[in-house]
């Protein structure tokens, strides 16, 4: 969703001074817009049932951005051991951390177990590497299979590398209880960036219908159910917004009928991080340079070292145009261009022909030194970055709520880059 009137009339008239201080190009993220977004999620939710938010650290691992989700009360969703220590860096107390891995070393198990985190077990041959003291908490995450037809961005369940299968699942709980677990949650994760409130009702739905059929076999009850994530933001302007009350009226509605049927309701959990943080950040970058080749490109100064998800998602097979992000095109004072529009590639520097922010766009004519903010960046924008051909990340601000502009990751420098090699201590190993 292209960055809200208010975030731009708060930052937009001293962006050329942001930019004099900080140099470009940097990621900025507004404290005004996560806050007010993430009470929104919360009001809406809140009612006759239990609900909490486990924010997904891979959205946005800043430590300030997670500061703020903590003091909302959210907890994490966390999927390595660095994830792990940021989220405890914060926080985070034992009951706090959805610990869902794929591939799990014993490592990882450990440090989760050390930690107190929520298991959630991607696989039934994870419950034998689990290690002692085995968690009395164990969720297991579902994939359905042919029983879900999936989402376009994430693919359909039968391709997933994800979950434990429907036939497998009851022989889960069951090998769980034999390690001594007496608490139980299930888990699922079939979209990613949907706009469709439908589809994440019926997940509702099915965690529930699985939940009662487990119980039915086993006699156990279920603390809570996790949708997971997926829920999607409107990258296009036109895109209509995820009707997050919608799924709240009708996941209240659901877990009403399943208390009238059971005696209890579990609680409900969901692990959004692109819908939590993306709409409030964007991405500014200036222009380099103008070139006139088979098309009319211009040039910035980041690239997809700043912001991946355009050349990774552009010819995607399975999520078609999932790499849009709306820009903006900026004089150097920061005022919006207006006029004349042409039809351009916006483009990085890096020696990748995908490295581009904007294909055939009809853009306000930019010149060199004009600012290009590119918009949605709060979630897998600064997170998905890498450092091919020497590119480095960029910095990311925080527009503060008392209209101050604070500096929470500085930009890498190439001492950074040369860190891991320089100094090396003596380790050879002769064969």
């Amino acid at each position: 969703m292209p960055m809200s009137i208010d975030f731009q009339s708060r930052l937009f008239p001293h962006l050329s001074k942001i930019v004099d201080h900080y140099g470009t190009p940097f990621h900025i993220y507004d404290v005004r817009g996560l806050l007010e977004n993430g009470t929104d999620l919360t009001r809406k939710f809140m009612g006759q049932f239990q609900f909490k938010e486990f924010f997904a650290v891979k959205a946005n691992p800043n430590p300030e951005v997670l500061k703020l989700m903590r003091g909302m009360g959210f907890g994490f969703d966390c999927s390595s051991i660095p994830e792990l220590v940021l989220a405890t860096l914060v926080g985070a107390k034992p009951g706090d951390v959805m610990f869902t891995s794929n591939n799990t070393s014993t490592a990882e198990f450990q440090a989760a177990l050390d930690i107190g985190c929520i298991f959630n077990l991607d696989d039934i041959t994870m419950i034998e590497n689990v290690p002692e003291p085995f968690p009395r908490l164990i969720c297991f995450r579902y994939n359905p299979g042919e029983r879900r037809s999936g989402t376009s961005f994430i693919g359909v369940p039968v391709e997933a590398k994800y979950g434990v299968r429907h036939d497998q699942l009851i022989n889960a709980y069951r090998m769980a209880m034999a390690r001594g677990a007496n608490r139980f949650g299930l888990h699922t994760m079939i979209a990613s960036n949907t706009l469709d409130c439908s589809y994440m009702i019926e997940t509702v739905r099915m965690l529930l219908e699985v939940v009662e059929e487990v119980s039915a076999e086993l006699g156990i009850k279920f603390k809570f159910i996790n949708m997971g994530g997926g829920i999607g933001i409107p990258y296009h302007p036109n895109d209509a917004p995820f009707d997050l009350f919608q799924l709240a009226h009708e996941a209240r509605y659901l877990l009403h009928r399943f208390k009238e049927r059971n005696g209890y309701v579990p609680a409900l959990y969901m692990e959004s991080g692109r819908a939590m943080t993306g709409p409030f950040g964007i991405l500014v970058t200036r222009v380099l340079n103008r070139m006139s080749k088979h098309r009319e490109y211009v040039g910035v100064d980041a690239c997809m070292s700043s912001l991946m998800r355009p050349g990774m998602y552009r010819n995607s097979q399975i999520a078609e145009g999932a790499g849009y992000h709306h820009i903006t095109v900026l004089n150097r004072y920061g005022h919006p261009k207006s006029g004349p529009t042409e039809v351009v590639d916006i483009v990085g520097s890096l020696c990748e022909n995908c490295d581009k922010f904007a294909v055939r766009r009809e853009l306000p004519m930019a010149e060199v030194d004009d600012l290009v903010v590119i918009h949605d960046t709060g979630a897998h924008g600064h997170a998905m970055g890498f450092i091919y051909n020497g590119r480095l990340r960029p910095a990311e601000l925080m527009l503060c709520e008392d209209g101050s502009v604070r500096l929470i990751r500085r930009a890498e420098t190439i001492e950074d880059y040369l860190r891991t090699v320089a100094d090396l201590e003596p380790n050879v190993m002769q064969l």
